[in-house]
């Protein structure tokens, strides 16, 4: 695909998710992909868990390549058309990626929060989080909210631009499917064999988006008159203590540029213990998340230009 079109694709996706957010799940792509999943889901086997490793291995490589190779079919076969080619790559980068879903999910916790509605913050925490919030006080539904906002900028956003910008719509594409795959069946319990590959997979992939985004988040809360120091020595003190590799990383860097305590029971305790979120913790996260990823929109849109400048200097 021209470099061109695909910065326009870029731009226009963007601007499609800050407008309009998620289109409807029976025209979303990573809605489909969880319905492909499932569907193959159904043959897994029941028992053995060498058999269950040996499938789950086959699907976290057989979706997302599939997906990918699907997206890479999609862009050729309007190659000769550029405005339908130019239609195809929004339609499949767009979804891809969530921001404004996010801020949504992020935002109807808060408000109940500020409400004083704890059932209906415990509610809209599941748009956010598998966390079962039944047992949570209002401190531990926001620090769950604020967690999930820290890391899904990573899952959500700039991760899948990430191998955007190196593989193209396919690189994006995959990331999505192996990150899907990993939401539906890489954790502990029912699925411990079958989805490790899937789970393992993802660690792989976000291990550089996620310590990305904590730079970027760093970053995003001295542009926004938050203590970027805190923010840098919790990231590098707190950032591994989590069990996933990545997680831990940008949720790190919220808690100490916040000033705040990110708890999961039992589990971890991120940040320098003291202030307990609360609502007002949630906004802000929120705030540093955007300016966070419109540095990393801004750096897309350079590496394409980039891409753009090559080009012309290679037909010059």
């Amino acid at each position: 695909m021209q470099p061109d079109l695909l910065l326009i694709a870029f731009v226009a996706a963007v601007a499609l998710d800050a407008g309009f957010g998620e289109p409807p799940n029976a025209l979303h792509p990573v809605a489909w992909i969880g319905s492909a999943a499932s569907f193959v889901l159904r043959a897994a086997p029941r028992t053995g868990a060498t058999a269950q490793l040996v499938f789950g291995a086959l699907v976290a490589l057989v979706i997302p390549l599939g997906c990918a190779a699907a997206a890479a079919g999609l862009v050729a076969a309007t190659a000769r058309w550029p405005f339908a080619q130019l239609a195809v790559a929004i339609a499949v980068l767009k979804p891809t990626f969530a921001l404004r879903a996010l801020g949504d999910a992020a935002e109807r916790v808060r408000r109940a929060l500020a409400a004083g509605d704890l059932t209906r913050a415990r509610s809209g925490l599941a748009s956010l989080c598998s966390r079962d919030p039944a047992a949570l006080d209002e401190p531990l539904v926001a620090a769950a909210a604020v967690e999930s906002v820290a890391e899904n900028a990573s899952d959500s956003v700039i991760a899948p631009l990430f191998y955007f910008v190196l593989f193209g719509l396919p690189g994006a594409v995959a990331y999505r499917a192996v990150n899907t795959l990993d939401a539906m069946i890489g954790y502990r319990g029912r699925y411990e064999y079958l989805g490790k590959a899937a789970a393992r997979l993802d660690d792989v992939l976000n291990f550089v988006p996620a310590r990305l985004t904590a730079a970027l988040l760093v970053i995003a809360a001295g542009l926004a008159g938050r203590d970027a120091a805190g923010g840098w020595r919790v990231l590098v003190r707190d950032g591994g203590i989590t069990a996933s590799p990545n997680a831990g990383r940008p949720m790190a860097a919220m808690a100490g540029l916040l000033g705040v305590t990110l708890e999961k029971p039992g589990h971890y305790r991120l940040g320098a213990p003291g202030r307990a979120p609360d609502a007002a913790a949630i906004r802000a996260a929120w705030r540093v998340v955007v300016i966070a990823c419109a540095l990393a929109f801004a750096l897309v849109a350079f590496v394409l230009v980039l891409g753009l400048g090559a080009r012309d200097v290679c037909m010059g």
